[in-house]
């Protein structure tokens, strides 16, 4: 995994030894030994290899101790995976939209956060209590509003009460506050190059670079 990653964010610390990989020199044994499409975060466990970030978050939650981070609810089940399945889609437009218009582009990814989060009303997360949803779009919601916010000086929570009230309220999850990005600084920077070609800050992107994708 690389430690910055948005995707290794997603996953477990406590329970799982982690092995920070560089993804501007990744070793030859990784993509030979652990995962052939050479991505991170990947998990081996029993004997087995788990490489997309999603279904790394739902093994995790099958094959380790503790409450499930997904509800009984069929209706909620079937919610979850309609917002699992909505997941890349709203990377590629949220973080496409850097290049452009954010507020334009990027504004229906948000609303649909906003729509999906009065759909249950027992609590302020995707599915009312915390789950593997709200793990899974958080470390992107994260950088996407550090950036906005800095640069473009678009705020994501502006107009979009639920979504605002669904930061603040996982800020306060000790689990995910131990994972939060410790470097927003260096985010913006590198973004500023690999979004907005701000060349004169390269150098600072590739020691950047060489601690993991910030993404």
């Amino acid at each position: 995994m690389a430690y910055t990653c948005p995707f290794a964010q997603r996953g477990l610390q406590d329970e799982i030894k982690l092995v920070a990989i560089s993804l501007e020199d990744k070793p030859v044994w990784y993509k030979e030994k652990v995962h052939p499409a050479n991505k991170v975060p990947a998990l081996e466990h029993n004997g087995k290899i788990v490489g997309e970030s999603l279904d790394l978050i739902k093994y995790v939650d099958s094959n380790f101790e503790g409450p499930s981070l997904l509800p009984d609810d069929p209706e909620k089940r079937k919610f979850a995976e309609e917002l699992f399945s909505y997941s890349d889609t709203f990377n590629i437009t949220v973080y496409g939209s850097f290049k452009g218009d954010p507020a334009k582009e990027a504004g229906p990814c948000f609303d649909y956060l906003e729509k999906a989060l009065h759909k249950f009303d027992d609590g302020p997360f995707l599915l009312g209590q915390l789950s593997l949803v709200d793990i899974a779009y958080i470390p992107f919601v994260e950088r996407a509003q550090i950036f906005l916010s800095e640069v473009i000086k678009y705020d994501i929570t502006a107009g979009r009460p639920k979504l605002a009230a669904w930061i603040e309220e996982l800020n306060q999850v000790d689990a995910y506050k131990q994972t939060k990005l410790k470097d927003p600084k260096g985010l913006v920077e590198l973004y500023k190059i690999r979004y907005m070609n701000f060349e004169k800050l390269r150098p600072l992107a590739v020691d950047l670079l060489s601690l993991g994708s910030i993404w």
